[in-house]
C-alpha cells in the first residue's frame, strides 16, 4: 500500500521519478518459519532498478505507535531503539542493495508478529514508504480419529476427528483409502486464544468398513491420523462378546 510520492532532484526542479514497491497483496508466514517482507526501490518510468546503498532502510511497525523493527542507516545497523522482540531476528540484504532490493528477513516467525510493517527508505533528494501486511499461520496438531460407537439399527459407525491448534481455522475431512469424501455433521469449532480446535463427526455403514484418513488441511498444510479397518471389526467383535445375540465368528472377518 501506497503511503506518499517521492521526489528526486533533477535540473527542471523536483519531480516524481522513483518510488518504493511492496509486494501488493499481504505475506503469510507459518509461526517457526522465516519469511521476508519484501520491498524495493525503482525508478517509476523505465522500471528498472535503483541502488540503495547510499539510503536509509527504516522498517517500523505503523499498527505499534511506529515501534522501530529494523534500521539501516549510514550503511550499518542501527537497532539501539528495536522492539525487544525482534532483537536479533532481523536482517536486510546488504549484499542487494546495489539492486534495489531493500526487503526484511524476519525469522522464527511468532503470532505476535503479524500486523502491518511500514518499509520507509530515505536518500539525500526524496524518499518513499509502503505499508505491508504480514498473516502468520499456525499448523496445528496431528488429528486423532476414534470410533464414538456403533448403532446396531442403522448399522453405522459413528467416528469423530479431531485437530487442535490452529490458525486460521482448517478444513477437516474424512477420506476414504481411495480418496473419497465421506458423509460429515457440521464442524464444531473452538476458539483458545488466538488458536481453533476443531471437530467433525463422520458416519460408516458396517458393510462399507475401510481404512480412513482424518485429515486437516490450511492451504498447501496437511495434517492426517488413519483409523485401519481392524479397529471397526474389533468395536463389533466388543459389541457382540457382550449382547451374546449373535455368535462372535459370523461377524468378524479380518481382511
Amino acid at each position: 500500500m501506497k503511503f506518499g510520492n517521492i521526489f528526486q532532484m533533477s535540473q527542471g526542479g523536483w519531480e516524481p521519478n522513483s518510488e518504493v514497491v511492496d509486494p501488493g497483496s499481504p505475506v503469510v508466514a507459518v509461526a517457526g518459519s522465516d519469511v521476508v517482507l519484501p520491498c524495493s526501490v525503482r525508478r517509476s518510468a523505465g522500471q528498472s532498478s535503483l541502488s540503495a546503498v547510499d539510503m536509509n532502510i527504516n522498517w517500523t511497525r505503523p499498527d505499534l505507535g511506529d515501534a522501530l523493527v529494523h534500521l539501516y542507516a549510514n550503511h550499518r545497523d542501527v537497532n539501539t531503539r528495536q522492539i525487544p522482540q525482534y532483537r536479533g531476528r532481523t536482517a536486510v540484504f546488504t549484499e542487494e542493495l546495489q539492486n534495489g532490493n531493500v526487503s526484511l528477513r524476519l525469522t522464527d516467525i511468532k503470532l505476535l508478529d503479524e500486523g502491518d510493517y511500514k518499509c520507509r527508505v530515505d536518500s539525500k533528494f526524496w524518499k518513499d514508504e509502503v505499508t505491508i501486511n504480514l498473516r502468520v499461520e499456525v499448523i496445528g496438531e496431528r488429528p486423532v480419529i476414534s470410533v464414538e460407537k456403533y448403532d446396531s439399527n442403522s448399522e453405522q459407525f459413528s467416528l469423530l476427528c479431531e485437530s487442535k491448534g490452529w490458525r486460521p481455522q482448517p478444513d477437516l475431512q474424512l477420506l476414504n483409502s481411495k480418496g473419497e469424501n465421506q458423509t460429515a455433521g457440521d464442524p464444531e469449532i473452538q476458539r483458545r486464544a488466538d488458536l481453533f480446535n476443531v471437530k467433525r463427526r463422520f458416519t460408516v455403514h458396517k458393510n462399507h468398513i475401510d481404512t480412513f484418513y482424518c485429515r486437516a488441511t490450511l492451504g498447501e498444510h496437511k495434517e492426517e491420523k488413519e483409523i485401519k479397518p481392524i479397529v471397526f471389526y474389533g468395536e463389533l467383535l466388543h459389541i457382540r462378546m457382550f449382547s451374546g445375540s449373535q455368535s462372535c465368528s459370523s461377524l468378524v472377518w479380518f481382511p
